[in-house]
C-alpha cells in the first residue's frame, strides 16, 4: 500500500542560456535519475528548456525550432518510464509566443498550460516576448506531430491523486489561477517558476507558497531557475519548495552550483479528509469554482515500494527548538484566559483543586495561580486540597505539600481512607481485593470532597484530567472524570510535561522551581493500590494502558489526520523503531482504539474547558461520536497487521 503518499520533486537542473541541446539532455538526465527513486511527478523551472534569460532571442526562429527538437529528444529517451514530468518552454502559436508549461509522460505530451499573469516591471518584461493565456482562444496546439489539449483549466488525473500548474508570477496574483484549480479538484499544485533573488523576498516567497497550500488545503511544489542563467541584470537562486497544507516538507540548497532534485511525498489522503472536514471548502467550490475543467488522464504508473523520505516526529504535539518555548507560553496563556473568565461570569470565591503531587494537578495548580496573579486575587483564595489514601506515597505528597507551601496557597489535607473504609462495609466489598471497585470508590470520593469544599467556600472546583487520559477514558467515572470547569482537556500528556517544565523555569521562584523538577520526573500514576514494601509507586500507568508517547502518536494521526489503524501502524513503527518493535506498537494500537472507542460515554458529558491545540474531544468541540458506536472495522484491521 502506498497511504496516500504520492512522491513528488521539483528539479533545478544546470542549464546553458540558449542551448537547448545541452538544457535537454540535463532534463532528461535529472528525470532518469528521479524515476529511479521512484518519483511520480516531477516538475522543472520556467522556460527551462531555453533559459528563462534569452531576452529578444526569444524571437528567433531556430530557438523555437531547437526547443521542440529537445523536447522531442526528451520524450524518445523518457518513452520507457512512468514518471510524468512538467517542463517549462517557449510555443508559438499563430503568431503570438507563449510561455508554457508541458507536461509528458512515456513519450506523449499529455497537455499545455500557458502562463496566465506575465509580469512587465521592474525587472521583468515579459509581455516584450509573450501573450497571456488570458488572450488565447485555442484549446488545443500542435507540438511534436501531436495535437495537445492547452489551457489555464487542465486537469490531470493520476492513479492516486488529480495535479494542476501554473507558472510563477500566477502565484503572486491576488487570486491565482492554483485557486481555482484546487476547488476544481486538483490536490497537488506544481509551479515552474525563474524567481530571482533580492534581499527578503526568499522569505516572502516561502510565506507565499505557505499560505497558497494551506489556504487550497494542497501540496504545492515549487521549481526555480539556477545557476546558468544569466546574471547580466539579475540571480536566480536555485529554490526547490514542497509544501503540504501550509507546512514545509522539502527544500534545496540555495546558490548551489551544481543540479538538484528536491524529493518528497505528499499525503493526498490527509489532504482529501482536510477538505471534507472544513466544508469551507465545499462552501467556495460551490461559489467560485468555474464548471469548466478539462480532466486528462495520465497512464497507469505501478506502484513500487513506498519508502518515504518524510520525518514523522514521534511526539507530534511536542514542536522542536524555540517553538516549543512560544507554544508552552501561548497555551499556558489560553487555559489562564479560559480560567478567568469562568470564575469572574460565575463570581466565584475561590478555586478548589486536588492536589496529588503528579503532573496533572500540578498543571491546574500553576494555572489557577497565574489566573489569580493576573487577576489581582489573593492566593489564599486557591484551595489545594491533598487527599492521601492507600496508595500514597512519600515522595508524592511530600511534593504536593512543598509546592502548595512554596506558592502561597490555602491547604487543605484530608485523608480519604477512614471514608473508604467505611464506605466498603457500607456496600460489602473486601478492602482486600483491589479491583475497579476498590480503586473508583477513592476516586469518586476525592470528587466528593472537592465539590463540597466548593459549596463551602462559594468556589469552583478546577478539573486536572488531560486529553491523553480522557483519549483513553483513563478517568472514574463521576469521579476524577468531573469537575466544574477543565483546564487540562486538550492538553496531551506528552506536552503536560514540558509545560510544567516551562513554568518552572520561566514563572517560579527556586523553591518552587525544584519541586516542580521531582515532580516531572515521578512516575505517572493514580496511585490507588498500596505502595509496594519499600514504600515505592506500585501502580505505574503505563505499565497498565501503554506509553503515552505511543497514545498521543495514535491519538494525533487518528483525529487530527482521519488515518487508519494500518497506515498508523506504518508511521509509528518508522518513528519509534529505535524504541519499540513492531508488535509492541500493534499491541498498544489495538489497546487504543478498544479503549478510545468503549470510552466515549465519559466523553460524551466531559465539563467546559478550554481548547488550546489542533485536537479537542469536547462534545461541544472538535468530537462528536455515538458512545455505542462499534470498533469492530478498526480492530479487524489491526488484527490483520
Amino acid at each position: 500500500m502506498n497511504y496516500g503518499y504520492v512522491k513528488v520533486a521539483a528539479a533545478v537542473p544546470r542549464m546553458k542560456v540558449a542551448d537547448c541541446k545541452f538544457n535537454a539532455s540535463e532534463i532528461e538526465k535529472e528525470i532518469i535519475i528521479a524515476g529511479g527513486k521512484g518519483v511520480q511527478i516531477i516538475a522543472f523551472p520556467e522556460l527551462c528548456m531555453t533559459g528563462y534569460t534569452c531576452g529578444d532571442l526569444f524571437a528567433q526562429q531556430i530557438l523555437l525550432e531547437e526547443a521542440e527538437m529537445g523536447l522531442i529528444q526528451i520524450l524518445n529517451n523518457t518513452r520507457q518510464l512512468d514518471i510524468i514530468s512538467i517542463l517549462g518552454m517557449p510555443l508559438a502559436l499563430n503568431g503570438t509566443l507563449l510561455n508554457t508549461a508541458v507536461v509528458i509522460q512515456k513519450g506523449k505530451v499529455l497537455g499545455i498550460i500557458p502562463k496566465t499573469y506575465l509580469p512587465n516591471y521592474k525587472e521583468f518584461y515579459e509581455k516584450r516576448w509573450f501573450t497571456s493565456a488570458c488572450q488565447v482562444s485555442e484549446t488545443n496546439i500542435r507540438l511534436c506531430g501531436q495535437l495537445i489539449p492547452m489551457g489555464t483549466n487542465l486537469l490531470f488525473d493520476t492513479a492516486n491523486t488529480t495535479f494542476g500548474v501554473e507558472i510563477c508570477e500566477d502565484l503572486w496574483a491576488p487570486i491565482p489561477p492554483s485557486s481555482t484549480l484546487a476547488l476544481q479538484g486538483a490536490e497537488i499544485l506544481f509551479n515552474l517558476s525563474a524567481d530571482n533573488e533580492v534581499i527578503g523576498k526568499h522569505t516572502y516567497l516561502r510565506s507565499l507558497i505557505s499560505q497558497q497550500s494551506a489556504r487550497c488545503m494542497a501540496g504545492y511544489v515549487f521549481s526555480s531557475c539556477g545557476f546558468g542563467e544569466s546574471t547580466t541584470d539579475v540571480v536566480f537562486a536555485g529554490n526547490g519548495l514542497i509544501y503540504e497544507n501550509g507546512n514545509l516538507l522539502a527544500e534545496s540548497k540555495r546558490f548551489s552550483f551544481e543540479e538538484q532534485v528536491v524529493i518528497s511525498e505528499i499525503d493526498v489522503e490527509f489532504l482529501r479528509t482536510e477538505r471534507r472536514v472544513n466544508t469551507t471548502f465545499a462552501a467556495c467550490r460551490a461559489c467560485c469554482a468555474p464548471e469548466s475543467p478539462v480532466h486528462i488522464c495520465t497512464e497507469y504508473v505501478k506502484n513500487k515500494e513506498l519508502n518515504l523520505t518524510r520525518i514523522f516526529p514521534p511526539h507530534p504535539f511536542v514542536p522542536q527548538g524555540t517553538a516549543l518555548n512560544e507554544r508552552c507560553e501561548e497555551i499556558f496563556s489560553i487555559q489562564v484566559s479560559g480560567l478567568a473568565q469562568r470564575l469572574l461570569h460565575t463570581s466565584a470565591k475561590s478555586a478548589v483543586i486536588g492536589i496529588s503531587g503528579g503532573l496533572d494537578s500540578t498543571l491546574a495548580l500553576l494555572v489557577c495561580v497565574k489566573t489569580f496573579d493576573k487577576l489581582g486575587w489573593s492566593r489564599k483564595d486557591i484551595i489545594g486540597v491533598t487527599m492521601p489514601g492507600f496508595g500514597t506515597t512519600n515522595r508524592t505528597y511530600a511534593n504536593a505539600m512543598d509546592l502548595m507551601n512554596s506558592l502561597g496557597i490555602t491547604i487543605r489535607e484530608i485523608s480519604i481512607r477512614e471514608a473508604c473504609i467505611q464506605h466498603f462495609k457500607d456496600i460489602d466489598h473486601d478492602i482486600n481485593v483491589h479491583d475497579v471497585v476498590y480503586e473508583n470508590s477513592q476516586a469518586r470520593e476525592r470528587t466528593q470532597i472537592l465539590m463540597d469544599i466548593a459549596n463551602q467556600t462559594w468556589g469552583m472546583v478546577i478539573g486536572t484530567g488531560d486529553l491523553s487520559e480522557l483519549a483513553l477514558g483513563w478517568a472514574t467515572y463521576n469521579g476524577d472524570h468531573m469537575s466544574m470547569y477543565s483546564v487540562n482537556g486538550s492538553v496531551p500528556k506528552t506536552l503536560v510535561t514540558y509545560l510544567v517544565k516551562w513554568v518552572a523555569e520561566n514563572e517560579m521562584d527556586e523553591a518552587s522551581r525544584t519541586t516542580l523538577f521531582d515532580i516531572v520526573d515521578t512516575p505517572i500514576s493514580p496511585e490507588l493500590i498500596p505502595a509496594d514494601e519499600n514504600g515505592n509507586i506500585r501502580q505505574i500507568t503505563e505499565d497498565l494502558v501503554g506509553p503515552y508517547e505511543l497514545h498521543d502518536f495514535f491519538l494525533y494521526y487518528f483525529l487530527r489526520c482521519g488515518f487508519r489503524p494500518s497506515k498508523i501502524f506504518f508511521l509509528a513503527t518508522r518513528s519509534f523503531k529505535t524504541v519499540y518493535d513492531e508488535e509492541t506498537i500493534k499491541k498498544w494500537l489495538q489497546t487504543f482504539f478498544r479503549r478510545f472507542f468503549s470510552q466515549q460515554f465519559k466523553r460524551s458529558c466531559l465539563p467546559d474547558g478550554p481548547k488550546v491545540g489542533s485536537i479537542s474531544i469536547s462534545p461541544r468541540g472538535d468530537w462528536r461520536m455515538p458512545s455505542d458506536a462499534s470498533s469492530e472495522m478498526w480492530l479487524r484491521e489491526i488484527e490483520e497487521l
